[in-house]
């Protein structure tokens, strides 16, 4: 099989990190995007080091910022006539509500429009690795989220809560992975969503102590979850599964609301 191309977002640390090494000892071209330089030169010297794979790029995007994304996208489509797998795992998590320079919420700019548009910009050359290779996938990252989306407030400029908003991004990835696998039905390109787990990580570093400890406490290190994701990236078992939530390679149920057309749509 030839060398395929595997893009993963928040590839410094944590789940990014640890499955951006597993893809790494595949011998596979990674795509490592980081927000900060230092540490992602760090994470991919690292990597390159333990994986023994030189065919490990690093690429720069603030996933908050539109003209990063869009940016990435662009320097994406330049190196890589084909994408074969994307793995939407960078998230963000904010005590206090914030505004990008594009005038969104953090949290809603970097959990889902981000990764909407940078997914997007990239179809093309998904879509050319399924002429080249027979498939092409997308996988997002996210956690079974109960929390519907207020779409008179999306913005959540009233009565921030800052565990709701996350919520709500991670019920937004639910809602755009049913979506999206809906309308590329047929194309090769199969989209799901992947529940890894509580995973020690970064992500929390702004909740409260005791938030912080009890997800440290019932939490499990990246490197231990990282192996169902990798299955669901490259396995010949998922090569054709779309449109589902997985969790330890094997899919499980969401609330109702994640099924709402109306609501996939309207996002």
């Amino acid at each position: 099989m030839p060398n395929r191309v595997i893009v993963v977002t928040g590839a410094t640390s944590g789940i990014g990190q640890a499955l951006a090494l597993d893809l790494a000892k595949t011998g596979e071209t990674v795509v490592m995007v980081a927000r900060d330089q230092e540490r992602g030169e760090a994470a991919r010297n690292e990597i390159e080091r333990a994986a023994q794979n030189q065919n490990i790029d690093l690429q720069l995007c603030d996933l908050s910022v539109l003209s990063s994304v869009r940016n990435l996208a662009e320097i994406l489509k330049s190196r890589y006539p084909t994408i074969d797998v994307l793995v939407n795992n960078a998230s963000v998590y904010k005590r206090r509500r914030a505004v990008t320079v594009d005038g969104f919420e953090e949290m809603f700019a970097a959990n889902h429009l981000g990764p909407f548009l940078l997914t997007n910009l990239l179809l093309e050359q998904l879509q050319a690795a399924v002429q080249a290779n027979g498939s092409a996938r997308i996988l997002n990252i996210t956690a079974p989220s109960t929390v519907p989306l207020n779409f008179d407030d999306l913005q959540n400029e009233k009565n921030f809560n800052s565990l709701r908003a996350f919520g709500e991004t991670k019920m937004a990835n639910l809602l755009f992975t049913f979506e999206l696998a809906r309308r590329l039905e047929n194309t090769g390109i199969t989209v799901n969503a992947v529940h890894p787990g509580l995973t020690r990580s970064g992500l929390m570093r702004e909740g409260s102590f005791l938030m912080r400890l009890l997800t440290r406490l019932a939490s499990s290190p990246p490197e231990k979850v990282t192996g169902p994701i990798l299955q669901a990236a490259l396995g010949q078992e998922f090569e054709k599964t779309t449109g589902k939530f997985l969790h330890d390679a094997k899919e499980i149920d969401v609330p109702a609301y994640a099924h709402d057309r109306d609501a996939q749509q309207r996002l």
